[in-house]
């Protein structure tokens, strides 16, 4: 008998709190997103296919269509069951502690689950419910501050963006490091030079080759990313007034 896709039209949020009867107890969608996650962790979005589950969890390929309607289900549970991992704020901080916090440990998260800056749009942009227990603290974190509804959500899309940028960049950063074998800041700046050098002595940008020559903290990104972010909330303090 072959399995066939699965045909609920309800969305996957609400088909995880009322699941269908399954032949199988022991597997669910977040079974199939979990696997995915530990597949992705080790080798990266692309090995990710539905025949590579079906294989690990041990069903037959149409099987998994049981439990999610294909890989873009997945990736979408993936990013949410992640960012469960991520600690919300307690009650009774500030705003700017509030937005801190969730910054600095998003950016753990992304550094530590690399492949979430590789999702497609369509899983960065749906809403899902860990990431939205997230949004919802942030912007609750600026009630009673006399800031309306759209400048709430501006002031948390802009720390999320910079986080994003930021965070991101530390993951390109490795991402080639890996691909090159090379181990330090150093080994990037010599890999990269020989499409540098000549810009860079051309006279044209000066204040780039300052920073070559001169800066101390080229490779403590910790401190470039808390600096940037301080830059940020002292940037939404000012314009909003709280």
């Amino acid at each position: 008998m072959v399995a066939k896709k699965n045909t609920d039209e309800r969305s996957l949020w609400e088909r995880l709190e009322n699941p269908a009867p399954s032949p199988r107890p022991s597997l669910s969608a977040r079974k199939f997103a979990w696997t995915a996650v530990g597949i992705a962790d080790a080798e990266g979005l692309d090995a990710i296919t539905m025949r590579r589950l079906a294989t690990e969890l041990d069903v037959a390929p149409m099987a998994a269509y049981r439990y999610v309607a294909g890989k873009d289900e997945v990736l979408l549970l993936m990013g949410d069951l992640v960012y469960a991992e991520l600690e919300i704020p307690e009650a009774g901080l500030g705003w700017r502690e509030v937005h801190r916090l969730v910054a600095l440990r998003t950016r753990e998260l992304l550094l530590r689950h690399t492949w979430l800056a590789r999702l497609p749009p369509e899983a960065v942009l749906t809403p899902s419910p860990n990431r939205l227990n997230i949004s919802e603290r942030c912007m609750a974190s600026f009630d009673g501050l006399g800031i309306d509804a759209d400048e709430k959500m501006a002031a948390y899309r802009t720390v999320d963006s910079f986080v994003g940028g930021a965070a991101g960049t530390e993951v390109a950063v490795a991402s080639l490091m890996g691909e090159k074998g090379w181990a330090s800041g150093d080994d990037v700046r010599g890999g990269l030079a020989p499409q540098m050098s000549y810009l860079v002595q051309s006279g044209r940008y000066p204040s780039f080759r300052a920073w070559s020559m001169e800066a101390v903290r080229k490779d403590d990104r910790a401190w470039q990313f808390e600096l940037g972010l301080e830059c940020v909330l002292d940037g939404l303090s000012a314009r909003l007034g709280i």
